[in-house]
């Protein structure tokens, strides 16, 4: 079997590399990937560069993982931050960049009966709004509904989808002091992503299987 992690060069997709490395064969993405087997470069706000990894792609894909974001409004100030350019930038990598990758895939995860994880955030919920974070929490938020969403269009061709909370992790995102290690949370999420089915697709789950509030 075939899988492909996006962002697997460090943090939550470097340990899902490792921990799904058991059960399948896995291609992992860096925008500037390690030049040895089974890595592919990939800047997932470039259309261009999406359309070139799918073109690489010969075989049936039995998962995406779709892992790689960015947080780059961390500490913005309501009055004076948020400018345009980091909206875009936010959204290009964390939404419109998943769904090229999905759609450009397409064909090969049709050939499995493919699975597609996306990696959002708590942040994402409707139910949890602390204030701040706009773009990280606007992102996510619209990789959650993309999520919902393609697992209704998808659903007839088998093709599940779940979306994940990774939980506070300690990677350079999350902080030393965050509550679980990248291990944790991938051994978590590969559980989670071999239970996904087209029975339970379109789910959102925390790391560790349970669902969490839209």
């Amino acid at each position: 079997m075939l899988a492909l992690i996006t962002g697997a060069n460090r943090g939550i997709g470097a340990a899902l590399r490792d921990i799904l490395s058991k059960d399948y064969e896995v291609i992992g993405t860096a925008r500037t990937a390690p030049k040895q087997p089974g890595w592919q470069d990939l800047d997932q706000s470039d259309p261009a560069s999406i359309a070139d990894l799918a073109a690489r792609i010969d075989r049936p894909l039995d998962l995406l993982v779709c892992n790689a974001g960015i947080y780059p409004d961390k500490g913005q100030n309501l009055a004076t931050g948020y400018p345009p350019a980091m909206w875009a930038e936010g959204f290009a990598t964390n939404v419109t960049g998943p769904f090229l990758l999905v759609q450009a895939l397409l064909p090969r995860l049709r050939e499995a009966r493919g699975k597609i994880a996306l990696i959002s955030s708590q942040m994402a919920s409707h139910e949890r709004a602390p204030g701040g974070s706009y773009i990280y929490r606007a992102s996510k938020a619209a990789l959650l509904n993309l999520g919902r969403n393609l697992a209704t269009d998808l659903k007839p061709d088998s093709i599940a989808v779940g979306i994940y909370h990774p939980g506070w992790v300690r990677t350079d995102m999350g902080g030393d002091h965050a509550a679980i290690s990248p291990e944790e949370s991938a051994r978590g999420l590969a559980r989670g992503f071999a239970a996904l089915s087209p029975d339970t697709t379109g789910v959102f789950e925390t790391w560790d299987g349970h669902p969490h509030p839209y």
